[in-house]
């Protein structure tokens, strides 16, 4: 498909990538609450925390299933804002928390990573179970690397339900963007990233003291050195390296086999040019890629009456085109 042509225009003030970032991260509010939690359990005997909506007035047959970033949840502002879009358009939405990142540790030694799409797959299929005719999936940073992996896993015996994807801010190259994060122009961001991660691996090492261990933490000081140290020997990966190459889901675009927009800002600060498969969606039907000039990392900023960011405007018009 050609090049999608993008719209977005910034506000003024906020046309750099690191001010769209930290702007939609830290000052953004939405008044939108999900309605209920649900908690799936998965065949290791662990759980997934699952955040509904549902949309007023009528018995949906659309459901809108969204993943969220590296540490993030359904509680973020950008998944609220998105999840607020679909119900006021009258979609269902199921907001995944993925392991660990529901405010509750989850109960295995293994928590996600960026390639984990068994997680997602147990996710699709229990909300395709409840009657849905019509299912979409939305990722942001590494859940659109998840979501985008999982199509292309899945080829075309995609189920035929699923009619469409977006992923927005998606590292697909996850060597090239553990590089550009870390880049010293990023401190601030994985110093955050880090922090975080190293308290879930302090919990990690009370609950199983024989597999996980906090004393390497206080020497590393960049996400590949957080991967290679964790989340690789404890997802069963041969260090960093073989993580992102295995979890990366740029290799599968071209098994791509419904509809998907990849949204990626050209002035992210976290994704390299790598992760801008121009090439390839020139010449493949079903993956859209859009460039807007700016954006940042989960940004697209808006302002207006409704409260709505153009990444949810645009996301809802690519899933459901009036």
């Amino acid at each position: 498909m050609p090049l999608a042509t993008s719209t977005y225009t910034p506000p003024p003030l906020l046309d750099g990538g690191h001010r769209q970032t930290l702007y939609a991260s830290l000052v953004r509010r939405v008044a939108f609450s999900y309605d209920r939690r649900e908690r799936l359990a998965t065949p290791d005997d662990d759980f997934l925390d699952l955040d509904w909506s549902e949309a007023p007035g009528a018995d949906a047959q659309r459901v809108a299933v969204l993943t969220h970033g590296l540490e993030g949840s359904a509680r973020r502002g950008y998944m609220r804002g998105m999840a607020r879009a679909f119900v006021r358009r009258g979609w269902d939405v199921c907001a995944l928390n993925l392991r660990g990142c529901s405010g509750a540790p989850n109960r295995r030694v293994a928590t996600y990573h960026s390639g984990k799409t068994d997680d997602l797959a147990l996710v699709v299929d229990h909300v395709l179970a409840q009657g849905y005719t019509t299912l979409a999936l939305v990722g942001f940073s590494l859940g659109g690397n998840l979501t985008l992996k999982y199509l292309g896993e899945r080829g075309p015996q995609v189920d035929d339900r699923i009619r469409g994807a977006v992923a927005l801010s998606a590292p697909i190259d996850l060597s090239a963007a553990a590089t550009q994060i870390d880049r010293w122009a990023n401190w601030h961001y994985t110093q955050y990233f880090l922090r975080s991660l190293r308290q879930k691996m302090r919990t990690k090492a009370r609950q199983h003291p024989s597999r996980v261990s906090a004393r390497h933490l206080r020497r590393i000081h960049s996400l590949r050195g957080f991967d290679d140290a964790y989340t690789a020997p404890l997802h069963g990966f041969d260090g960093a390296e073989d993580y992102y190459r295995r979890a990366s889901s740029k290799p599968l675009l071209p098994d791509l086999a419904v509809p998907t927009l990849l949204l990626n800002a050209a002035n992210d600060p976290f994704l390299p040019p790598s992760c801008y498969p121009h090439p390839l969606a020139r010449r493949h039907e079903p993956l859209t890629l859009e460039v807007p000039t700016s954006g940042g990392h989960v940004g697209f900023v808006s302002f207006n009456a409704d409260g709505e960011y153009w990444s949810e405007s645009r996301t809802t018009s690519f899933l459901a085109p009036s």
